[in-house]
């Protein structure tokens, strides 16, 4: 092992210790091996040495990383075969969701289908990512149902997140699913209108939650919880929110769960009337709805959660450069360093500019 300058350290050692900012923050793990685009990391938090292992070993490490490169293949050639298993679960929940949204006004809700189908897709959740999935061949018609089945697993994995009992997880993904059931009740001309709503007709789309519940009185296999999801997700934390301006803990922690996911995906997905927005700027937003509308508790388990994992995510920026996430603070995780072309590019200076799209 050997300390030596970044000035004179190539690409291709392999770092022996874990490298920290000056701040105290993990910039880059032991045993990786040094990428050109990590020398310019390197340097731009002004770190002037790093130990690296042996020279002696070097070729060895270089056969390591050749191997893990062939290995690579072979896991992402497997992993796309599984995430096409997660897709396919997905459109059988949504023909299996859209089927049951259209016929609850005349029958009973498949309440066990719907169950079975949904611990399926929950089984390939691992090829879920919050941040990045986007239905495909999605139907401006269909976002009620794409944004129920997303909701639904936002809100279980939000449940396991924020540390809720097992037994409530499939519960609050039903509560995701069929909050907005009440939706199946209003005037599709509402509903569906690109054009601003009355004060009628705002009133009317507010009794959705009220609907919903009624609904889901007569249903069995679900909680109290779920019903009461769909009844309170409009629930501010201040009292601001709709149809009963319940205050804090009076709002049931399932509809304080899924109001968050509801609100991620409403925003996050296109619709007829405005078009998709970018998760990050969604993110910052949900931050500012946790000064007393939304639960501050829940939302910084989800920020933190859904942002810590993407260190070399690649993104496109405001102004249209490509560039990949390189660090991200843990206490602005919403505005990462990029690096585009070896130059870094530190969202929290950079203020004029935001994450617009995530690519990969």
């Amino acid at each position: 092992m050997a300390s030596i300058s970044v000035i004179d350290v190539k690409p291709g050692v392999t770092i022996a210790n874990n490298v920290y900012t000056l701040m105290g923050g993990l910039l880059l793990r032991k045993g990786k091996v040094l990428l050109p685009r990590d020398l310019d990391i390197l340097r731009a938090f002004m770190v002037e040495e790093v130990e690296i292992e042996d020279y002696q070993i070097h070729s060895e490490s270089e056969a390591a990383a050749s191997q893990e490169s062939v290995n690579s293949s072979a896991t992402a050639t497997a992993d796309l075969s599984r995430t096409g298993q997660f897709q396919k679960e997905y459109d059988r929940m949504l023909h299996l969701i859209k089927s049951a949204f259209q016929s609850v006004l005349a029958s009973d809700l498949p309440i066990y289908e719907l169950r079975h189908q949904l611990e399926n897709l929950i089984k390939q959740l691992k090829h879920y990512n919050v941040l990045t999935f986007v239905p495909r061949n999605m139907n401006e018609y269909d976002y009620l149902y794409h944004h129920a089945i997303l909701s639904s697993l936002t809100s279980y994995i939000l449940a396991q997140w924020h540390g809720l009992p097992k037994r409530d997880w499939m519960q609050v993904a039903f509560a995701g699913l069929l909050h907005d059931i009440g939706n199946t009740k209003i005037d599709p001309q509402i509903l569906y209108t690109p054009r601003p709503l009355t004060e009628s007709e705002v009133e009317e789309m507010r009794m959705h939650t009220t609907y919903g519940y009624q609904q889901l009185r007569k249903t069995a296999a679900i909680n109290e919880g779920v019903r009461l999801a769909a009844l309170q997700h409009h629930e501010k934390m201040d009292g601001s929110g709709y149809p009963f301006r319940l205050t804090g803990e009076k709002i049931h922690i399932y509809a304080r769960i899924v109001a968050i996911a509801d609100i991620f995906h409403a925003m996050t997905l296109n619709r007829r009337y405005r078009k998709a927005q970018s998760p990050y700027l969604v993110l910052e937003q949900i931050k500012l709805e946790a000064f007393g509308k939304l639960d501050p508790n829940v939302v910084q388990t989800f920020v933190d959660k859904v942002t810590q994992f993407h260190n070399g995510m690649r993104v496109r920026l405001s102004n249209d450069k490509i560039g990949e996430i390189v660090f991200s603070d843990r206490n602005h995780p919403t505005r990462p360093m990029v690096s585009i072309q070896g130059e870094i590019i530190n969202l929290m200076q950079e203020t004029q500019l935001h994450i617009e799209e995530v690519i990969s």
